[in-house]
């Protein structure tokens, strides 16, 4: 061999021991330092997850991941039921269903044409809201929380919750093309999120828990101050409106629709007592304080409820109202200690363990839905199919 060809070999033997060098702490931390992360969260072996990174390498700590959002292979099969209370909230809405068919808005039209011109501009904006809103969670459902949640009996729920609040926007757009005959003022409402600054402030909010990279827990907290927050003092408005005897189809769809956002709310204050790190009280106090100005901001000042005859501060008592008993339902002392301030809101308001909108388990039962919990016991031991009955 020439003194040329030693040259060669040993350029060529140094630059592949620089490139072993430079490639191996790349391997160590990326692929197999990755894998061996995800696999110790789905309870891979100990001895993937303990390959140590190379000398004088600091590894950035992994995050925590509560136990509900870590990823395992039991998330596809959904029996045995393993959280009865989860199941339990599933059934309850699977009784509850209704569909836009129910709804008779042929009254409604006598009572639309008879109310001034400042409850018509009131009511077709909160329509609006709820259009949008209704959008939004959705969304958020089929984006994040489904992603993020891996217990089956959850994933059931937030199914069937996508599918009602379907449900609940097309009722809404149903009551905003009733009502509203003009083409241009239809459209307007129907882009309300980009057209109507009111509209906008609630849902950029509400966006923003979408596409945020905060904790699970902070992001349930966050869409729980929309169900229960944001919806409540239009809620309470067009409660307003049937106990002055108006708008039947109306005050109906909001009587089904109130009763479904309070279980959903009742929902995700059960997930997040089930956190294992749930958040410090100040961090909560301060989504739910800021849930409640813009609310507050909405009802009783960017669309007055005094449009159709409402006390507007009595109104912000209300929403104040609501937020302590959220906040109570998280394990977290009241913030505004408010009283409910509408004697009538009383049926439907929070009471004891149930939710502000929520009516007992009789009146969403149908047809024996609600009666195979799958359990074990006593009740089970009923439910059993036989063929030796006399005839």
């Amino acid at each position: 061999m020439t003194v040329t060809s030693h040259r060669l070999v040993a350029v060529l033997v140094a630059v592949f021991s620089a490139s072993v060098s430079c490639i191996g702490p790349l391997v160590v931390r990326g692929e197999i330092g990755d894998r061996s992360a995800l696999h110790s969260l789905r309870g891979g072996s100990a001895a993937a997850a303990s390959i140590a990174p190379p000398a004088g390498d600091v590894q950035p700590a992994v995050p925590f991941v509560e136990p509900m959002c870590r990823v395992g292979d039991a998330r596809f099969v959904l029996f045995p039921i393993q959280y009865g209370k989860l199941w339990e909230m599933y059934k309850k809405h699977v009784a509850s269903f209704w569909t836009t068919s129910e709804i008779d808005l042929g009254p409604d039209l006598h009572d639309w044409n008879r109310l001034t011109k400042g409850e018509r501009h009131f009511i077709t904006h909160v329509l609006a809201f709820f259009a949008a809103s209704d959008g939004i969670v959705v969304e958020n459902l089929a984006e994040r929380f489904c992603a993020d949640v891996q217990l089956p009996e959850a994933r059931c729920f937030y199914g069937f919750q996508i599918a009602m609040e379907n449900i609940h926007s097309e009722t809404y757009s149903l009551l905003i093309d009733t009502y509203v005959s003009d083409d241009a003022e239809r459209q307007r409402l129907f882009q309300a999120i980009n057209e109507v600054p009111a509209v906008q402030a609630k849902a950029a909010w509400a966006l923003k828990w979408i596409r945020s990279n905060a904790s699970f827990a902070q992001r349930l907290v966050g869409f729980a101050c929309v169900e229960g927050i944001f919806f409540s003092g239009s809620f309470c408005a067009l409660f307003w409106l049937k106990k002055r005897g108006l708008m039947p189809g109306l005050t109906f769809s909001n009587e089904l629709i109130s009763r479904d956002e309070g279980l959903h709310c009742d929902f995700a204050c059960l997930l997040y007592s089930m956190l294992e790190h749930p958040l410090p009280q100040d961090t909560v106090h301060a989504i739910v304080r800021e849930a409640v100005d813009i609310e507050r901001n909405f009802i009783c000042d960017a669309l007055p409820v005094d449009l159709i005859g409402m006390n507007a501060r009595l109104m912000g008592q209300y929403i104040e109202f609501v937020a302590d008993r959220l906040l109570r339902e998280l394990g977290c002392a009241p913030l505004y200690h408010a009283s409910n301030p509408f004697d009538w809101m009383n049926l439907i308001s929070m009471q004891g363990k149930t939710n502000f909108f929520e009516r007992r388990v009789g009146e969403y039962q149908k047809a024996g839905v609600m009666s195979g919990n799958h359990h074990h016991g006593e009740q089970g031991a009923q439910r059993v199919f036989a063929l030796d009955a006399d005839f």
